[in-house]
């Protein structure tokens, strides 16, 4: 018989699918009366809160030792939900909201179907055991996240924009582009500069931008990886 230490990871997953299905619901009731707190801010709540799952799941494995090839597959499909669909979801009634026709406003699928081939191709991909080789999933929903705060707080940048972006960052998720891995092995600076430089600038356009500064968090990660130095392995 099992011992009760190997449900825990597969629990917290099960968390972070929840937490992704709430985010979908509430992407499709934007106009949902829910007090204080809108809508498309719950939507971000429940990502936010599938993200700290899906970190919680992978520490307590390694804690516990406990792995599993269901664990894995589990944690790739809850992924998906959270940090494809609701995204995508999210984003796709964001643009009915300011007027994009359904046609223009379904591009955002794209978004969820590119996020289900980037993890399809990390499950199979050798080269990815310490660092990424394309744009990770979790960061796609980030980016949304302050994309779509942005929207919120200045303006609706147009259909064609909005179009753009959902093509440049889907793809950039099955992209040949390195990306170093954002999880710290050791606090040395040396062997984690960018790292430090990504948590410092997330702060500052947080506290300068609001939630929007998530976008240009990961803009910067991106920029970082794109033009810094290349690193095939790292820690």
């Amino acid at each position: 018989m099992k011992s009760f230490k190997t449900y825990i990871p597969n629990t917290i997953t099960c968390l972070n699918l929840i937490s992704g299905c709430t985010a979908v619901f509430f992407a499709f009731n934007l106009g949902l009366d829910t007090g204080s707190i809108s809508p498309m801010a719950w939507a971000f709540i429940f990502i936010g809160a599938a993200s700290v799952f899906d970190f919680c799941d992978g520490l307590s494995a390694r804690m516990l030792h406990a792995y599993s090839p269901m664990g894995k597959e589990l944690d790739s499909l809850s992924d998906l939900v959270s940090f494809g669909l609701a995204p995508a979801f999210l984003v796709m009634n964001v643009m009915r909201e300011y007027g994009a026709p359904m046609w223009v406003a379904a591009f955002a699928i794209f978004i969820a179907v590119m996020g289900a081939l980037r993890l399809a191709k990390f499950n199979v991909d050798t080269r990815q055991t310490t660092s990424f080789v394309g744009l990770p999933i979790p960061a796609n929903a980030i980016f949304w996240i302050g994309t779509l705060a942005w929207i919120e707080s200045h303006t609706y940048p147009g259909d064609a924009v909005m179009i753009g972006l959902i093509l440049v960052i889907s793809l950039l998720m099955v992209s040949e582009l390195k990306m170093f891995s954002l999880k710290f092995a050791n606090l040395a600076w040396r062997d984690n500069v960018r790292r430090y430089v990504v948590l410092a600038a997330a702060v500052l356009f947080v506290v300068t931008e609001g939630v929007s500064g998530f976008a240009w968090t990961i803009i910067l990660y991106i920029l970082i990886s794109l033009f810094g130095k290349k690193t095939t392995v790292e820690n």
